[in-house]
């Protein structure tokens, strides 16, 4: 079974404001409960465009599921960038798969800028898909919280 969510925040912050925190590995990690700790990778990727960014990290994932006993390595890795309007990032480990999804879009009449998120969790261990179904709705208002946080920093 594949969880996928779609969901989409509207702000009324600039549409940069809305690309610096969503293009930032290490804020879409601070944004996830379930992610222990954190390493952005110094190293760029130099097969898309970076707009000169770290574009890897590497989450240690604390998924309270009878499994998993520590916490699991996923490695994640930006494989598409358009700024300052699309980011897509693929996260792999031994117990899952995930990827996200997020456009930004503005809207000049109404000064309201969209973000279009989306995710899909491919599980490898029992329990995993079904702690996401449950959980990723949660995930996704702690990044739209963490998102309008920001605007006010």
């Amino acid at each position: 079974m594949t969880v996928r969510v779609r969901r989409v925040f509207e702000f009324t912050a600039p549409p940069s404001d809305v690309w610096e925190f969503i293009a930032d590995p290490s804020k879409r990690a601070d944004a996830i409960s379930v992610v222990d700790t954190y390493e952005v990778d110094d190293a760029v990727n130099t097969d898309i465009d970076t707009d000169s960014v770290a574009t890897s990290a590497t989450w240690e994932v604390a998924l309270p599921i009878p499994l998993i006993n520590s916490t699991a390595t996923v490695e994640t890795e930006d494989v598409a960038r358009d700024p300052p309007t699309h980011v897509k990032f693929v996260g792999k480990s031994s117990v899952m798969n995930v990827t996200g999804e997020h456009t930004i879009e503005h809207d000049e009449m109404s000064h309201t800028t969209r973000l279009i998120n989306e995710f899909v969790v491919d599980g490898r261990v029992p329990g995993v898909e079904r702690y996401f179904k449950r959980n990723l709705d949660d995930e996704l208002d702690n990044l739209e919280s963490a998102l309008r946080q920001s605007f006010t920093e």
